[in-house]
């Protein structure tokens, strides 16, 4: 089942979990299903990240070519934020949070356009996997701070420990200034 969320483009998929005493099943992706949800059903690359209990990753994003990012986890629990940079967008600079976890059978689908970012939450590492839409581009990567003042993203982490990458990104308000996405990509 998808849900759409508040943004525009943001759906959170809910698997079908088959669960018994010798632990559980679930089809993470099947291209006939995305194919009906309306979802891509086309990816090029697989991602997999460790992250330890207080980590913040995030707000990233990738142009030129823009990318989309199926997120779910495999072990652990996250705090899965997006950020509409769509200038055109309803929702311009507003988020959406939602908590993926090993168990709970969501994924999240972030169209391109937004920015993204996770917090561990919990006391056990997170394992997340994201399957992306079009290639890394280095030359296309970008952020805007995770702890920016106008986007107020409460984090539900204490003594984050954040990149020392991620906390020089850009604020909202200077991409706002410059932006690089639309609606129409």
């Amino acid at each position: 089942m998808v849900k759409e969320l508040s943004l525009p483009g943001l759906k959170c998929i809910e698997l079908k979990v088959y669960q018994d005493e010798r632990g559980f099943f679930t089809e993470r992706y099947a291209q006939e299903r995305f194919k009906e949800y309306g979802l891509p059903e086309s990816f090029v690359q697989d991602n997999h990240s460790r992250s330890k209990p207080g980590v913040i990753r995030g707000l990233h994003y990738q142009n030129n070519p823009a990318q989309g990012k199926l997120i779910g986890v495999i072990r652990g629990r996250i705090w899965d934020v997006a950020v509409d940079l769509r200038c055109d967008s309803p929702s311009f600079g507003k988020w959406e949070a939602i908590e993926l976890s090993g168990q709970n059978g969501r994924v999240l689908w972030i169209p391109p356009g937004f920015a993204h970012g996770f917090c561990v939450l919990g006391e056990e590492d997170a394992d997340v996997i994201y399957k992306v839409d079009s290639p890394y581009n280095p030359k296309g990567e970008g952020g805007i701070r995770f702890d920016d003042p106008d986007l107020n993203i409460p984090w539900p982490v204490n003594q984050p420990i954040v990149s020392q990458r991620d906390t020089a990104m850009q604020t909202f308000f200077e991409y706002s200034r410059k932006p690089i996405f639309t609606s129409a990509g």
